[in-house]
């Protein structure tokens, strides 16, 4: 009996073209895999006009509107979570190939693209469940996303005074944020907005998150890691009487007195990661983490 065919949905960056200089590449290692191919409706039309590809030469599909046994992310780590946000609970493994100049997700480098596709065939990859968090708003899910890899943000808005924030974690009162903000981060998202924050590296996988105020008013304030099964609850008020809130970088506005809960989504996003992966010399190579400045 013929094995069934491998099939892949494609997301890409469509803001520089540089990021999408590859699916050439990509393409022709599927093709020569025999896999089925399917591009994302917004990448597809990109890569058409700019004449990367040719109209109809492979199929196409809207937001989340896919079925396939793998996702690759062509960009930076921006387009994966974009990617992430589409595959929500389908459970769909993602492959990020790393088109950018960080991509500490999408950390598969172009030169590496057809043995990356090679190893998903030969079944020498692992897989690592990220944790998800959600957000709702008196009870209810946001207008946008409420669904994060990384993390959810309350912020103030524009150049309005620092917002009050009233936390409480599983019903119990936390403490009051004097701040510009606070964010609330998964381990995968502790290395991107709450570290420019001051707040900690945490090893993916570890069942936490952090609260890492953003611009604290008081220096006795500093981030605080917990379980992820807690649930965060946050009030807020603001001279304003609006305020922000980002879901891994997308924001919608809040009337001031919303209630918001913030807990553990009940699915992962699963990463797809070469065997022999190493997540301390990705911190140590990506992030420079402990070098020696000195000289």
């Amino acid at each position: 009996m013929a094995l069934r065919k491998m099939r892949f949905a494609i997301f890409g960056n469509i803001y520089q073209s540089r990021k999408s200089a590859n699916i050439q590449k990509i393409l022709a290692c599927l093709d020569e895999h025999d896999a089925e191919v399917c591009i994302e409706r917004r990448f597809y039309d990109y890569l058409v006009s700019t004449g990367r590809i040719a109209e109809g030469s492979v199929g196409l599909f809207d937001d989340s509107l896919f079925e396939a046994d793998f996702v690759i992310s062509m960009g930076g780590d921006g387009t994966l979570l974009r990617a992430a946000g589409h595959v929500g609970s389908k459970g769909t493994p993602i492959l990020g190939v790393n088109m950018g100049r960080l991509g500490f997700l999408a950390d598969v480098l172009p030169s590496e693209i057809e043995e990356a596709i090679a190893s998903l065939y030969d079944g020498n990859y692992d897989i690592e469940n990220h944790t998800v968090i959600q957000a709702e708003a008196d009870g209810r899910p946001l207008q946008g996303p409420s669904y994060a890899l990384n993390d959810i943000a309350v912020l103030k808005r524009d150049n309005a005074s620092m917002i009050t924030i009233h936390a409480e974690v599983d019903g119990e009162y936390l403490v009051t944020y004097q701040a510009d903000g606070l964010i609330v981060s998964t381990p995968t998202g502790s290395t991107a907005y709450s570290l420019s924050n001051g707040g900690p590296i945490i090893v993916p996988c570890t069942g936490t998150l952090c609260l890492t105020p953003v611009a604290p008013h008081s220096l006795n304030i500093r981030p605080i890691v917990i379980p992820d099964g807690t649930v965060i609850n946050l009030t807020v008020e603001s001279r304003s009487h609006n305020f922000l809130i980002a879901v891994d970088g997308q924001s919608e506005k809040c009337a001031e007195g919303t209630s918001l809960t913030i807990r553990k989504a009940p699915y992962t996003i699963r990463i797809v990661k070469r065997s022999g992966h190493r997540y301390f010399s990705t911190l140590r190579e990506k992030m420079m983490w402990g070098a020696d400045s000195r000289g």
